[in-house]
């Protein structure tokens, strides 16, 4: 039996909802392989981020050399990556291995408000890593950050899509969420503008949210479909995800990623 593949490059949410857990269990659902290169482990739950501490960039790079010599990903998602060395060791490896359906979720902050990456990483992010993106997926901060300036109407999405779209040759997917339209999303891809229009789902339980859309739409590149497909499965997944409403933790909890998971194997005693 033979499976799609996928990677996930991103930090450890010791809670589960976020990060490489997050990742993994949206891949496994989404019905591909998942495998992991851990950035960084960090001490989080529901309330925030108490502590992080980063793998060394030569311990990075042999994970991921460990995966692509002997099951190669058909797709990769990179989520965060806190320091400018390990963005770099990341870069070098894809370029080396010619890495392909590369979706980069440029985690700068969490939900909870932390700050997860550095001044120095964002430059390294923009030079080194989003030039070999196939998509990548700011939310509003994000896309303000990497835009430069502020963003409060559908009409400076489109702009800032494509202004970032064109500055880093990908196509780019900028997330409205609350702040702009809802759950109302834009993705810019070769000069067109496709909307996403979402039901908003009234749950206050959103951590992981980004790793998590993230990860589902490199499972979809992973499995053949367009990057437009990929997108709309992956908010259709999050969709039914928010729409379990899980309630856990004291804080913005998680989703509940397994909703879609079905079996014996599921049954309580």
């Amino acid at each position: 039996m033979k499976m799609k593949t996928a990677l996930t490059i991103a930090g450890s949410d010791s809670s589960g909802g976020a990060g490489i857990q997050a990742d993994i269990k949206t891949m496994t659902v989404n019905g591909v392989f998942a495998m992991s290169a851990i950035t960084a482990l960090t001490a989080q739950n529901t309330l925030g981020v108490t502590g992080i501490m980063e793998v060394s960039p030569e311990f990075l790079k042999q994970q991921i050399d460990a995966v692509f010599t002997d099951i190669r990903p058909d797709a990769v998602k990179i989520g965060m990556v806190s320091s400018g060395k390990l963005i770099r060791v990341i870069a070098e490896c894809l370029r080396e291995y010619r890495a392909e359906h590369i979706v980069v979720d440029p985690v700068m902050v969490a939900t909870s408000g932390s700050r997860l990456i550095s001044e120095e990483a964002i430059e390294v992010l923009k030079e080194e890593l989003l030039p070999l993106a196939e998509v990548i997926t700011p939310n509003i901060p994000e896309a303000e950050v990497l835009w430069g300036r502020s963003i409060s109407a559908a009409e400076e999405m489109e702009q800032a899509a494509k202004e970032i779209g064109e500055a880093y040759q990908c196509a780019v997917l900028c997330k409205g969420g609350h702040q702009i339209h809802d759950a109302n999303d834009l993705l810019y891809e070769r000069g067109k503008n496709i909307w996403f229009y979402g039901k908003r789902i009234d749950n206050p339980n959103t951590h992981g949210t980004g790793c998590t859309l993230s990860s589902a739409i490199a499972s979809n590149l992973a499995k053949g479909y367009s990057l437009e497909q990929s997108v709309q499965y992956a908010k259709n997944f999050i969709s039914g995800a928010l729409g379990a409403m899980l309630d856990l933790g004291k804080g913005s909890g998680p989703m509940n990623h397994g909703f879609a998971v079905e079996g014996e194997y599921r049954e309580e005693r």
